[in-house]
């Protein structure tokens, strides 16, 4: 079969990919495309090398991206705007549909956006290269991870270009109202996700994230553990559990927090001490295998149920995790066995005391958790799943 998976990324990563390679934005749809899966950031290649691994072709687009779509309209004879620059305060001339194109990679976080009127549309050019794309590559099956900026509108105009099998990837129950009838299916690593597209009448089925193998290949060597407990990710006003727990380490410890500090966290906060930036792709795995103790809660909207992308990450590159407890925990990795967890911000804080000083009891968790990764939740795992669901779906046809 022939596999197309549409993706998104950060704008803010995007400033600092094109920013730290100066002309990249100006080379081929091949060069910015091998730059923007070498920085390892989010899922990169990850879903299309595996279904290609597993006999399949596929292949990825970042819809937006405006350097890279334009450079593959450009080499296709399309009369196009070309994105400008990336300035070094991180601005850049650009379209006005990568200037509204500020919501995260995570599926979990895009429906934020719509809280506060972000527009999730692509313009007329940026709809005109992605149609291209379809016509050429004549998918049999269009994966659609970011369906904020694809919405089921564009995927209608999708479905009309050989009737592919829409599959759609979504990590939370999405505003009502939306007929989500276009797509064959819709996975969550959610359950209570799949049920609410389920109970819309539309077929849905768990499929989690994962960890890539070929990552610990291309990683930098291991650096040494300086960060006794870190946190890697986002701080905003929907992860009000993430912020109690943080500062509550933050007061006993030197708390390594990487990642954005939001405007609304007030001046108090302990958390602004521990800061250190934004961390991407390669440099943000190094960040974890730093850490003697790595951290992980769950956004509020994920109630209680665990399937966030930390946890796959973490023990991904062997680091000791601890992580909030979810019901469905055990299902993915077996608590305090494979994964260090906690219950309240006083068990993380008594996990923390216990741990800290002993390194062989966390590398003993840290390898096991690591183990049942690299046997479990890989993408190639989850390439195979993806693909059954395609067989069941064809089988009508």
């Amino acid at each position: 079969m022939r596999i197309l998976v549409l993706n998104a990324d950060y704008p803010r990563f995007l400033s600092w990919l094109y920013r730290r390679q100066p002309g990249l934005g100006s080379a081929g749809y091949a060069a910015q495309m091998a730059a923007r899966n070498a920085s390892l950031f989010g899922v990169a290649d990850f879903y299309s090398r595996n279904f290609s691994a597993l006999g399949h072709s596929a292949a990825e687009i970042h819809v937006n991206n405006a350097w890279l779509q334009t450079a593959w309209a450009r080499e296709h004879g399309m009369n196009v705007v070309t994105a400008g620059p990336a300035t070094p305060s991180g601005s850049s001339s650009l379209p006005a549909w990568l200037q509204r194109a500020v919501t995260p990679l995570k599926p979990m976080l895009r429906p934020l956006a719509r809280k506060v009127g972000l527009s999730p549309s692509l313009d007329a050019q940026a709809e005109a290269i992605l149609l291209a794309q379809i016509e050429d590559f004549k998918p049999d099956v269009v994966l659609n991870q970011d369906t904020f900026h694809v919405d089921p509108q564009l995927m209608r105009r999708i479905k009309a270009i050989g009737n592919p099998i829409l599959i759609g990837q979504i990590g939370i129950a999405p505003s009502r109202g939306v007929d989500w009838s276009v797509y064959d299916l819709m996975m969550s690593q959610l359950s209570a996700t799949v049920d609410f597209f389920r109970r819309l009448g539309v077929r849905a089925e768990v499929n989690h994230l994962a960890f890539e193998p070929a990552l610990l290949e291309a990683l930098p060597p291991a650096p040494a553990m300086d960060i006794g407990v870190s946190f890697v990710g986002t701080v905003s006003p929907d992860h009000q559990q993430r912020i109690a727990l943080l500062e509550a380490v933050a007061d006993r410890y030197d708390l390594k927090l990487f990642g954005n500090t939001p405007r609304t966290l007030p001046a108090s906060s302990p958390l602004h001490r521990c800061f250190q930036g934004e961390v991407w792709g390669a440099e943000m795995y190094q960040a974890l295998r730093r850490s003697k103790i790595t951290l992980n809660s769950h956004i509020d909207m994920a109630g209680r149920e665990a399937g966030n992308m930390r946890l796959f990450e973490a023990t991904g590159v062997g680091a000791f995790l601890l992580t909030d407890f979810k019901d469905n925990l055990h299902t993915l990795f077996a608590p305090d066995r494979e994964v260090a967890v906690w219950r309240s911000v006083d068990d993380c804080l008594s996990v923390i005391d216990s741990a800290i000083g002993a390194a062989e009891s966390r590398a003993t968790i840290a390898r096991a958790g690591q183990a049942r990764t690299m046997a479990q939740h890989t993408y190639r795992h989850r390439a195979a799943e993806i693909l059954g669901f395609v067989e069941t779906l064809r089988a009508p046809r």
